[in-house]
């Protein structure tokens, strides 16, 4: 089902570079680390104000002298920012490979980019980036044309100079005729509505606002869609104000937003959200009711076609997570973590009993979907994408056969369609797009990008590490094949845990100069992710939040243990979910890394269910206004296990002013507390965007100059 995903809600950074080749084993400079880097001359560090506020919370006084910073608007707030962004540029432009850094990046980058292309009556809708566009362009084309012949349907390069205004989801009409579209702007959550005539390129008089977290769904007859969204918020409020009361509306075609039709919504459920799906033959409305972060949710229906027709109970409680799949007739389908980790398919007869179709499995079922007269099943083998095929009785008719070891996307289709189309990518294959026959199972290759980089130099393997329990953690290592893996290199490791989210391989372009120099990259599979399935997750969450600490710190270890890296040449990244890893990591080990670079970070653990939608992570981490996990949240939060005269390695904490789900007061009190309790010498930097939010809609051109400061700090505090 296209409900609200975890991703939706706290997402990683960037799913989501030199026309020179890749140097040969004799250009490549040796990653020795035989001395401390030079010193980068800055500004002085500006000084932030310390406010007496101190609040008891379950009997324990808790200062918070920055406080005054949650107020991105207040005039005290916008100079302090001013003079960190100064302080952290001084530094970043005296790095001696910042410039080569981004040329090289930009000229890896520089490559044609698809989508996976939506069929709909002999056209095909997709996205394309032609290298360095700000952003992917909608086209549409008649199936087996090339893209030399194809039309652009939307351009959002043109709706802003700065390549701020993104192109979020789209909805086909069932007819074809209209595209409905969600748009954000300087990366914000909230996205407004517009619909595109295909027939003429224009834009009909609907607009749609306040929209968050939402799916779009046409009623069969095409008369309008189902969106979901919130009550405007409070003037000032709309970028840290919390969203409670989403409701569900249907919106009729060349109608104000005024006149939609309430679908559902609950007055007595402030923190339920909900998705509404038209099934595929036109004959349901299902709800997903989400809670929170939390995969488990709800499931209603409503007959369509019967004007009062009610929306119904089909599983209540939140006691599993269920994914609508289709339907034949009143039996509905659904993938179900229902007494199964690791996921099955069951279904659903109105009235009747619940009947397994596809068993849980060894492997972990990421995704499954009703195509082709079948259902298609992603599944994950230690963190790398598997695709099975079964019939509708759950028998399994074949295995798909992908290029590599790698990730593969969901398949676009219908139940009527005769093949399907899935991207796949890997770290060292960039996304290309295959066609699958669902008569024969043959996969054809239809779209490969052509980068002017050679990857035939790269290598990736696995390693299995033991966590402090004794729990087998996977993680891949990936560099260049001539490497002396026998002695220490600077190395990057990355990981997320949490959320249920899967850390498969993937495609970095900007991670190429990284490894042309001699560097490393290592990607961890921490618990509380979703690679082994639900277990896996509740692993690593809530009491368990410190075993995704432990997982991580075991892996470093055991970088360092087989002459990887070395404790002054490691160093750690990680986003949203990954960036409380840091923070929190970087308090228990300081000593274990040469730097960090936690980004757009979840940092107060004891405030952070007060702004936008940080409620929703509760059931994630626990709720500080409960005694006994306030006692887990405050012993871990990045921001009050800061040790006051502990020498931090060099760290850059990365924000962005118009970030709305983990708002930027996480990170802005984080990094003045860090600077203030540095007992050592190294630099404490943020480095704050502007016009960008948690990461997703980012301009092409902002990507780039924010990684090329990543490696090139990285590099210069490393000594690659």
């Amino acid at each position: 089902m296209r409900r609200l995903t975890v991703a939706l809600l706290l997402s990683l950074l960037g799913a989501p570079l030199s026309a020179n080749p890749t140097p040969t084993p004799a250009q490549r400079p040796t990653p020795v680390k035989t001395s401390a880097p030079a010193s980068v001359k800055t500004a002085t560090l500006p000084e932030t104000r310390r406010a007496q506020v101190v609040e008891e919370l379950h009997g324990e006084l808790i200062a918070d002298p920055y406080r005054w910073l949650e107020d991105d608007n207040a005039p005290e707030t916008v100079a302090w920012v001013k003079a960190q962004q100064a302080y952290t540029q001084e530094h970043l432009t005296a790095l001696p490979a910042r410039e080569a850094f981004r040329s090289e990046i930009e000229a890896v980058w520089n490559y044609a980019k698809m989508s996976v292309p939506v069929r709909k009556r002999g056209l095909e809708f997709y996205r394309y980036n032609d290298g360095l566009q700000n952003q992917a362009v909608l086209y549409m084309r008649r199936v087996g044309e090339p893209h030399s012949a194809a039309k652009v349907v939307l351009d959002p390069n043109k709706a802003s100079d700065e390549g701020t205004w993104a192109l979020k989801a789209t909805a086909l009409s069932p007819e074809g005729r209209y595209l409905a579209y969600q748009y954000a702007q300087a990366g914000s959550d909230w996205v407004e509505i517009k619909v595109r005539d295909l027939m003429t390129g224009e834009d009909l008089a609907d607009h749609l606002k306040w929209v968050k977290f939402s799916g779009l769904s046409w009623a069969r007859d095409g008369s309008g869609f189902y969106y979901s969204r919130y009550d405007a918020p409070k003037e000032g409020e709309a970028l840290t104000g919390v969203n409670y009361y989403q409701k569900l509306y249907f919106h009729a075609l060349h109608s104000a937003q005024e006149a939609d039709e309430l679908i559902y919504g609950r007055a007595d459920q402030k923190e339920w959200g909900f998705d509404g799906e038209v099934s595929e033959d036109g004959r349901f409305l299902i709800i997903s009711v989400w809670q929170g972060a939390s995969e488990k949710n709800q499931v209603f229906y409503k007959r369509l076609g019967e004007a009062t027709s009610p929306v119904l109970p089909l599983v209540e409680g939140f006691d599993a997570g269920y994914s609508f799949l289709g339907n034949q007739g009143d039996t509905l389908w659904f993938k179900t973590d229902l007494g199964a980790p690791k996921g099955r398919v069951v279904s659903f007869t109105l009235g009747g009993p619940i009947s397994e179709l596809i068993p849980e499995s060894e492997d972990t079922m990421a995704y499954a979907q009703a195509i082709g007269g079948r259902f298609v099943v992603g599944y994950l083998k230690h963190a790398a994408s598997a695709v099975r095929v079964f019939t509708l009785d759950g028998s399994l008719e074949r295995e798909v056969s992908l290029p590599g070891i790698g990730s593969v996307g969901g398949m676009s289709g219908e139940m009527s369609s005769e093949v399907g189309l899935f991207s796949f990518t890997g770290f060292t294959s960039p996304t290309s797009v295959y066609e699958y026959s669902f008569k024969n199972g043959a996969v054809r290759e239809v779209f490969k990008p052509a980068l002017k980089a050679d990857l035939s130099s790269l290598t990736t393997r696995q390693i299995f590490v033991t966590s402090k329990d004794g729990t087998k953690v996977p993680a891949f290592i990936i560099h260049a094949s001539d490497l002396d893996v026998k002695r220490p290199h600077p190395t990057l490791l990355y990981a997320y845990g949490g959320f249920n989210i899967s850390l498969t391989p993937y495609f970095k372009p900007d991670l190429l100069p990284w490894l042309k120099r001699g560097g490393v990259y290592v990607v961890a599979n921490l618990r509380g992710g979703g690679e082994y399935g639900e277990a896996w997750h509740k692993a690593g969450m809530g009491a368990n939040k410190q075993n995704v600490f432990d997982d991580f710190i075991a892996v470093a270890e055991q970088l360092i243990k087989d002459r990887i890296t070395s404790p002054e040449l490691l160093a750690i990244h990680g986003g949203s979910n990954g960036g409380l890893l840091v923070g929190a990591t970087l308090n228990q080990r300081p000593e274990l890394f040469g730097a960090a670079i936690p980004a757009v970070g979840v940092m107060d653990m004891l405030r952070f269910h007060k702004f936008t939608i940080g409620w929703a992570w509760v059931p994630e981490y626990g709720s500080p206004d409960k005694r006994d996990e306030f006692k887990v949240l405050r012993a871990y939060s990045p921001l009050h296990n800061i040790r006051e005269g502990a020498s931090y390695p060099p760290v850059m904490v990365m924000t962005a002013d118009h970030d709305d789900r983990v708002v930027p007061a996480h990170s802005f009190k984080y990094v003045a507390t860090l600077q203030r309790a540095q007992g050592g010498k190294a630099p404490i930097l943020i480095r704050i965007e502007s016009k960008a939010g948690h990461g997703a809609g980012t301009p092409t051109s902002k990507i780039i100059e924010n990684k090329a400061d990543v490696w090139a700090f990285l590099a210069h505090h490393l000594g690659l």
